[in-house]
């Protein structure tokens, strides 16, 4: 008898197995382990992508590896020295990359700083304390035209900033 359950063409057994194994090893919290999987489900059975078909258990990893780097992201918006020694001793980088990325860090943190103020706010509530454009514009009292307009503005600085390294 197979006792396998599956579920859009997943076998459950091995998603809350194998695959929530996997993801708690990452996040190191069994919790998060066990919503990322859920949104990796919600996500797949919302699909129409051919390969959910065709190899729905690669297309299924291929979610949840996708949903782990906007974790890793999204936990890591926040960085000072202290992390970034740590990180990169977890990610095991060479002086070298770690002094590039603390270069970068600077020369992007001297372009927010020369931004007018409205247009660092703006880019700031909206890129570290993840606000919607509409929640920025009540909170500093303008449009959300005016929002819009500040974060294109500081990105085509940033954008410049990148075409000259």
């Amino acid at each position: 008898m197979n006792d396998s359950l599956a579920w859009c063409g997943i076998d459950l057994n091995w998603a809350y197995s194998d695959v929530l194994r996997r993801i708690g090893r990452r996040t190191a919290c069994i919790h998060r382990a066990k919503d990322i999987l859920h949104d990796a489900l919600v996500f797949f059975a919302v699909s129409s992508h051919p390969a959910r078909e065709e190899s729905p258990q690669a297309y299924l990893n291929g979610i949840v590896n996708h949903l782990l780097v906007d974790e890793f992201r999204y936990l890591n918006r926040f960085v000072d020295e202290e992390q970034i020694d740590e990180s990169a001793m977890a990610l095991e980088c060479s002086p070298e990359q770690l002094y590039e990325t603390r270069q970068k860090l600077f020369h992007l943190q001297r372009i927010v700083d020369q931004l007018p103020i409205k247009c660092r706010q703006v880019f700031w509530l909206f890129h570290v304390d993840d606000m919607k454009q509409r929640e920025i514009a009540d909170h500093l009292g303008i449009s959300t035209n005016m929002v819009e307009k500040h974060l294109i503005r500081a990105m085509l600085d940033i954008r410049a900033f990148q075409q000259t390294q």
